[in-house]
């Protein structure tokens, strides 16, 4: 692991800055789906850790249904652990919609252990997070 915990309960393991206190987290689907209301706004999300960048850690895809969003930490400050994929998160970030380079999805492609040319999507949605709660289980 390249990043211990700042927390750590039987039921989760927190990695970077706590969780604000109150809220109900947003679902992924519900915040790309009104992304407007979201665009550049601090968010609470519930998400699946879809797939993570097997060389660090650094980052992971999240999916909720056909919504995807790539989940980035703040200042580079915090990775998760390589086998996160397939868990439940809460993360609380700054949410963005922006273009995507046929550049950009290579790299990010290779990260994920992915072979082949990917399909760059024109934009794509992203979180830079400061904290995420990865559920056990």
């Amino acid at each position: 692991r390249l990043s211990e915990p700042s927390e750590s309960t039987s039921s989760y393991e927190l990695f970077g800055a706590s969780l604000p206190p109150a809220g109900e987290p947003l679902g992924l689907g519900e915040l790309i789906e009104n992304s407007s209301q979201y665009q550049g706004a601090e968010v609470l999300v519930h998400t699946r850790i879809a797939r993570v960048c097997q060389k660090k850690g650094c980052f992971f895809m999240a999916t909720d249904g056909a919504a995807t969003a790539r989940i980035t930490f703040k200042d580079y400050g915090f990775f998760i652990p390589t086998d996160s994929g397939g868990k439940q998160a809460t993360l609380h970030g700054v949410f963005s919609r922006q273009p995507v380079s046929r550049a950009e999805a290579e790299h990010y492609a290779e990260d994920l252990g992915d072979s082949g040319t990917p399909n760059a999507e024109e934009f794509s949605y992203s979180i830079v997070a400061t904290g995420i709660k990865i559920f056990k289980g």
